[in-house]
């Protein structure tokens, strides 16, 4: 178990030195770095749970900019700074300028002169790096069709919690493997010394460049990319899938339906996992397409506490990048 953070210290803030840093992918952090955000969520989660005022934000505002709707990511954003003590903004695309055609320049430093702090989940991972550019003040990526860095910390934080350790686990992801859960899940996982495995059809692969990164930082990990699920699962202490159509492709349902049947989570391909596996799923979940009600609503499957996480993984990103 990560050793517990004492708050009356400045001395870790200041050795990781994270304050103002944006939030835009995993690899722009270090192994030490991301194990102290999961430290702090622990922490944060702890406090919460005790019922102890934690308001290390106290006057902070946050600004969340959404082009894509969200559930989890809205909710644990806005809730997770009313926790901290601060405050959040929620700010459609079709509510300010920038959906009328302001650029992303000015935009961002406008609200810069507003807020503490963005939060943007959007299509474009272009898009956010251009906020980050011309923002004076931390950007957080909250999803973009190629990232989706702040549900992996708070997949980190689930599988830390259920296996009580992170380095030298096996994760298999299965599915489409070029989108945001996956290439986050591979930057992630070689960051905490865990191997990874993605099983995906011909035609669905993880990016090329981020695949070949993840391989130069492994330290000792395995990072496998294969279009068989069988051999991908084998062995695995951690099972995660997702949606074979995610938002903004509903046009290729019928195509990926087809192309992806061979790549269900379910009761026969889990056998070949560990006993004592894990399932994770980022929600929200189609049953009876990449994942079996059985598997999803099972022993093994952890996804309710992995979407509470969520708002503790957040709180820690919030508390870190923002905090006096």
């Amino acid at each position: 178990m990560l050793k517990a953070i004492n708050y009356n210290e400045t001395e870790n803030t200041k050795h990781y030195n994270l304050k103002g840093k944006d939030f835009l992918q995993l690899s722009d952090f270090s192994s030490e770095e991301i194990l102290y955000l999961l430290e702090t969520a622990q922490e944060l989660k702890t406090l919460q749970k005790q019922g102890t005022p934690h308001p290390f934000l106290s006057g902070k505002v946050l600004g969340m900019i959404f082009e894509k709707s969200s559930t989890r990511t809205r909710v644990s954003f806005e809730v997770g700074m009313l926790q901290l003590g601060g405050h959040a903004i929620f700010l459609s695309t079709k509510d300010i300028q920038l959906g009328r055609g302001e650029s992303i320049s000015d935009t961002a430093k406008v609200l810069s002169r507003y807020v503490d702090g963005l939060m943007i989940r959007t299509f474009s991972h272009e898009s956010v790096e251009e906020f980050a550019n011309y923002a004076t003040v931390p950007v957080i990526n909250g999803l973009t069709d190629l990232q989706h860095p702040t549900q992996v910390l708070a997949d980190l934080l689930t599988i830390l919690e259920h296996k009580g350790k992170l380095a030298g686990l096996k994760l298999c992801y299965i599915g489409d493997g070029n989108n945001n859960m996956a290439h986050s899940l591979i930057e992630g996982a070689v960051k905490v010394g865990m191997d990874i495995s993605v099983a995906s059809p011909v035609g669905y692969m993880p990016n090329e460049i981020i695949v070949a990164n993840a391989k130069k930082a492994a330290k000792g990990t395995a990072v496998t990319i294969t279009n068989d699920p069988v051999e991908a699962i084998k062995g695995a202490d951690v099972v995660v899938t997702d949606v074979w159509t995610s938002m903004g492709q509903e046009e290729e349902t019928a195509k990926r339906l087809k192309d992806f049947q061979s790549f269900q989570v379910n009761e026969e391909l889990c056998k070949q996992a560990k006993n004592d596996y894990i399932f994770l799923h980022c929600l929200p979940a189609h049953r009876g397409e990449e994942v079996t009600s059985k598997i999803i609503d099972g022993p093994h499957s952890v996804v309710f506490d992995e979407a509470e996480n969520r708002l503790h993984a957040q709180k820690a990103i919030l508390k870190i990048l923002l905090a006096k």
